[in-house]
Order: C-alpha cells, then sequence, then structure tokens
C-alpha cells in the first residue's frame, strides 16, 4: 500500500491533535475572530452628540466681525454685571469684588488648560493672566453655522455661561480661533470635558463640525467611552463673594496709560469704551462712537 510510506500521512497519523490546532488557527486568522472589539465614540452620551452633528465645509471666514456680529458683553442674567465679570466670579476662589459689586479684582484661578494655578489681579500688566474663552470661538462659530443664526442668537452664543472658562492667557492666544483638530488643551486630562464642552455649545445653537474636526473630536472621547455632554453650565455668580476692600491699581482713567491698541488687547481690555480707564480719543480709531479698538 503505496501511501503507507508516505512522510507526511505518517506525521499526520502520530501527531492528530497538532494538525487539529493548527488548522482552527488558520481559519480564526482568515475570518479576523482574533481583532480586538472596536469601541466606538457613540457609546458615550458626548459620543452620540457628535455623530449627530452635521458635517460641512467651513467658511473662509473673511468676512468675520466679532463685535459687529456678536456684540459685546452683555448682561443675559439680568443681575447688573456683564458677562465677563460673572465668568470669572463664578472660576475663580478667593475673589474680591470692586465697590460696584461687579468687577473682579483679584482671585486665584485653577486653569483647566494648563493644570497650573494662576494668581489674578486686574490691571493693565496683569488682566491679561486670566482670560476668558468662548469655547467654541467666535470665529469657528461664525464659520460653521453662526452665520445663519440672528444677531440676538449671536449675542446669546457669545455671552452663554456654557461656552465660557476663565482661562490662562497665553493658552487662550495659542489657542486663538483653532478648532479641535487645530488645537486642545495641553492639559490633557481636560481634554475629553473640553470636547464634549465644544459639542454641547454646537448642538445647541445647531452648528456644525468639519470633517477635521469630527474626527480630532472622536479621537479624544475614544479615551473616555462614557464621557457626558453637559447641557448646561454653573449659574453664573453663584454664591458670588460681598464687595470686599478694593485691590491695590488704577482707579480713574487717568492712571492708566495705553500707548496703543495692542497695548489694550494684551491687558484684556478690549474692547475699551470711553467710561473705562485708559480710554483715550486717539485710540477711537472709527467704528462706534465712544469704543476703541474693538477690532
Amino acid at each position: 500500500m503505496q501511501h503507507a510510506h508516505d512522510p507526511s500521512a505518517r506525521r499526520a497519523g502520530r501527531h492528530p491533535a497538532r494538525w487539529v490546532v493548527a488548522a482552527l488557527l488558520a481559519l480564526a486568522l482568515l475570518s479576523g475572530c482574533t481583532a480586538p472589539a472596536r469601541t466606538t465614540v457613540d457609546a458615550s452620551p458626548a459620543g452620540r452628540a457628535l455623530e449627530a452633528l452635521p458635517v460641512e465645509e467651513a467658511g473662509t471666514g473673511d468676512d468675520y466681525d466679532r463685535l459687529a456680529q456678536f456684540g459685546d458683553w452683555a448682561d443675559p442674567d439680568g443681575n447688573g454685571c456683564d458677562t465677563r465679570n460673572d465668568v470669572l466670579a463664578r472660576d475663580l476662589t478667593g475673589v474680591v469684588l470692586g465697590d460696584d459689586g461687579c468687577t473682579v479684582l483679584s482671585g486665584t484661578l485653577e486653569d483647566p488648560y494648563t493644570g497650573t494655578t494662576i494668581d489674578f489681579r486686574r490691571g493693565p500688566l496683569t488682566s491679561a493672566d486670566v482670560q476668558i474663552d468662548h469655547v467654541v470661538a467666535l470665529k469657528n462659530a461664525w464659520v460653521t453655522g453662526a452665520d445663519r443664526l440672528s444677531a440676538d442668537e449671536r449675542q446669546a452664543l457669545a455671552n452663554d455661561p456654557l461656552n465660557l472658562l476663565a482661562v490662562d492667557g497665553p493658552a487662550n492666544g495659542d489657542k486663538s480661533a483653532s478648532d479641535a483638530a487645530g488645537w486642545l488643551p495641553p492639559n490633557e486630562a481636560f481634554r475629553c470635558p473640553y470636547v464634549a464642552r465644544q459639542i454641547a455649545v454646537k448642538t445647541r445653537y445647531e452648528l456644525f463640525v468639519t470633517t477635521e474636526e469630527k474626527a480630532a473630536m472622536a479621537e479624544v472621547l475614544a479615551g473616555c467611552p462614557e464621557q457626558d455632554l453637559p447641557d448646561h453650565a454653573p449659574a453664573a455668580r453663584a454664591d458670588a463673594p460681598s464687595p470686599g476692600p478694593s485691590a491695590p491699581g488704577p482707579s480713574a482713567p487717568d492712571k492708566v496709560y495705553y500707548p496703543d491698541c495692542d497695548a489694550v488687547r494684551e491687558a484684556g481690555a478690549a474692547p475699551l469704551r470711553a467710561d473705562e480707564p485708559g480710554y483715550r480719543p486717539a485710540l477711537d480709531r472709527g467704528g462706534e462712537t465712544g469704543v476703541a479698538c474693538e477690532d
């Protein structure tokens, strides 16, 4: 019987279990059974909201005008204080207010973007240390659907506590008008809440994301598969401190001097109104009367 002398037949007969195991492993590899299960970001509330956002191509932004399209700081909650000071009072601790009960003169910020602690003191040389960031930058909002909103809706977006955070000034400058594809907080622990907040704002105001922006957001959310979607922000000035003694600093317009509008912006004081420290007619070069450095 010729096949009895076949070496391969003898090996198969001598170790049948090995052949069975090898065959099963080959089938598993071919079928992809050993590949790890893919975790989809739409399993989380934030991920599902991201999937629901429309994807479109962003505008150029050539027609963007922050003050004309989104307005100045407002007082949407009617507490007599503008949103900028409301957010400072909300996000800082140990806050000292001015005699008006609104202006934040000093406080301490645990910065979410960098993870550092910043001692804030209002003044021409120090105000820019802490800035109020629009989590969805207003220019980004404009090029991803806010141009379709009414003027009132755009002002609401610009003053919505959900879209506002007190943050490290230089980090805010680095971000500028970038979306998630162009910039993420250096503090990696805050990236998931940051992206979720952007998604919440875009959902609330019916904005869209670009293909690159969505991919960047999905990559971040893949690391936090249970990330919630914030649907509100803490009430502005909840438990706001009572006015305390004024911190040292200028209290009259003639005690603050800005050589040009770049200095005003660096101090976080733009746009600068006629009744605010440092205003000079020479800085007011067009636009709204009595408002300088609004561009």
